[in-house]
């Protein structure tokens, strides 16, 4: 297929470097879930330490499940846009290929038609899954959003530059040969 934007241009990313998108939101949602856990709010819990909202504390780790699946199906997609094959996957999980590609075929194929779809198979951010049709259909603008993230949130991570995650895409150029972004 023919890697094109939501208004039907030539995209200067590839359906694999969208997959690698998909992985990155993905593991941002779960690094924000996981992270909202981490602080103890100031009237959260009564003088004895039990919780004023009993369940609230397993609802929140449930949704870092949640995302911890999606994030763990979109490495899957990802591997798979970049060319493993369920044999590699396989033996990376320790299982069978026949087993993983049972575990994950249908989220690549999902991700295939929402890229076919030009990223109009999910349009309301509050659905899960919303993240991946964004990225089908605006990679760059999905890139930078991550940039920006990614540079709010570093942590003694060293110097990223300004585009560490738009900077590591490769792009297309006119002839259609790819080349590493700018």
């Amino acid at each position: 297929m023919a890697d094109e934007d939501s208004d039907g241009a030539e995209s200067p990313c590839a359906d694999a470097a969208r997959a690698r998108l998909a992985m990155a939101q993905e593991a941002c949602e779960l690094a924000g879930l996981a992270r909202a856990a981490v602080p103890i709010g100031e009237h959260e819990l009564r003088p004895d330490g039990t919780a004023r909202s009993p369940g609230s504390v397993l609802a929140d780790a449930a949704g870092v499940l949640r995302a911890a699946h999606r994030f763990f199906e979109a490495a899957a997609v990802c591997e798979r846009l970049g060319g493993a094959g369920w044999q590699l996957i396989g033996d990376v999980l320790g299982v069978e290929p026949e087993s993983a590609r049972a575990r994950f075929a249908a989220a690549e194929s999902c991700f295939r038609e929402e890229l076919e779809g030009g990223g109009t198979a999910v349009a309301d951010p509050g659905d899960a899954g919303w993240w991946r049709a964004y990225t089908a259909g605006n990679p760059l603008e999905a890139a930078h959003d991550l940039d920006d993230w990614v540079l709010r949130h570093k942590d003694g991570d060293g110097d990223l530059g300004t585009a560490p995650v738009s900077g590591g895409l490769m792009r297309r150029d006119p002839d259609g040969k790819k080349q590493e972004s700018q």
